[in-house]
């Protein structure tokens, strides 16, 4: 008799889980990924100097840490969340045939996308037939699984979706048309500061350095386009 209930308490269990499982995936039917390249020690160390220099200028920014990972955007998008192990298993197969580590990339300039009164910053680094390359294989590889828009539901917020930007939705909607190929802008965000201070950094000179990707992760996006939670780290080929 205690076997018995015991096995109905068992699959009783079993039953909320699936329930709960299935809400979530209601409420949250998509969800906004970044898949980026994280850089090397060489990277990391010029943007994080970036960002304390940006947050002794303006305190309100967002500090590089566990949560804002310092990385290169290769593509956002809105993918149906009941297919992210779809997602990941077909950029496990693009990066299993490319090397990212052995590049040398080059960081060469400031930029910033205005907000007015303020902006958010980033190191841009030039872009390379590889990178292009390997933008062109991800979006490929992601597309099957993307919806055309998505609400703040799909990114991580800490207040309910209020920090998402309205224009982030758009970024991340029409990302391919607008970031991708051609118009693609590799960087990596360093944080926020008022124009007056972005424009005066953007007009001192800028010593270029080279530095190389460490890794490669899935991200779920928040507030001003950040990676906020990593959802997958992807395997590299050394």
């Amino acid at each position: 008799m205690l076997k018995y209930a015991r096995n109905i308490a068992i699959a009783l269990m079993g039953i909320a889980q699936l329930l709960v499982s299935a809400s979530l995936a209601q409420q949250n039917p998509v969800t906004a990924i970044d898949i980026a390249l994280e850089p090397d020690a060489t990277m990391l160390q010029h943007a994080q100097a970036d960002n304390a220099r940006l947050l002794k200028s303006f305190p309100k920014g967002f500090a590089l840490d566990a949560t804002h990972n310092p990385h290169v955007t290769m593509l956002q998008q809105f993918v149906r969340t009941a297919d992210l192990e779809k997602v990941y298993a077909a950029l496990d197969k693009v990066f299993a045939t490319e090397k990212p580590t052995s590049w040398k990339l080059k960081a060469f300039k400031y930029y910033y996308i205005p907000l007015p009164p303020v902006g958010l910053a980033g190191i841009v680094v030039e872009p390379t037939e590889d990178l292009l390359r390997l933008q062109q294989r991800i979006i490929d590889a992601v597309t099957p699984y993307t919806e055309k828009t998505g609400t703040p539901a799909a990114f991580m917020s800490t207040e309910d979706g209020k920090d998402i930007q309205g224009s982030l939705l758009n970024y991340v909607a029409d990302f391919v048309t607008i970031a991708a190929g051609k118009k693609f802008n590799p960087h990596v965000t360093i944080g926020v500061g008022t124009e007056t201070y972005l424009n005066d950094m953007l007009a001192a000179p800028f010593d270029a350095f080279t530095f190389s990707p460490a890794g490669a992760s899935v991200y779920q996006l928040g507030s001003f386009g950040t990676a906020r939670k990593e959802l997958k780290a992807l395997v590299l080929t050394p």
